[in-house]
């Protein structure tokens, strides 16, 4: 089992850059897949980014590659995403979430672990 605690979120113009982090306790965090989702108030949780246990592929959401990159650091249990071109549609609450050993999956009822959020505001 671990714990996530997100940081990093804040205000930031259109066309900036942010750099989340997801931290876990324990020492098995190499174990899990780990995720990101985000939540807009009055709309649904949505996939973002997604990183696997085993081989480290990694897979996004069409509404965010070539700008957002999810990574992990396994010996400071930590996982990362890093959001360049921000635009205000990707103004939310964004969480991490994981699940031991299993596949990425955009559902975010197949993930067993997840961070209290932290606010990402872009304005225009």
């Amino acid at each position: 089992q671990v714990q996530l605690v997100e940081s990093g979120g804040g205000l930031v113009q259109a066309g900036g850059s942010l750099r989340l982090s997801c931290a876990a306790s324990g020492r098995t965090f190499s174990s899990y897949t780990a995720t990101w989702f985000r939540q807009a108030p009055g709309k649904e949780r949505d996939f973002v980014a997604g990183i696997s246990w085993s081989s480290g592929s990694t897979y996004y959401a069409d509404s965010v590659k070539g700008r957002f990159t999810i990574s992990r650091d396994n010996a400071k249990n930590t996982v990362y995403l890093q959001m360049n071109s921000l635009k205000p549609e990707d103004t939310a609450v964004y969480y991490c979430a994981a699940r031991p050993l299993g596949l990425v999956s955009t559902t975010s009822s197949a993930y067993d672990y997840w961070g209290q959020g932290t606010q990402v505001t872009v304005s225009s």
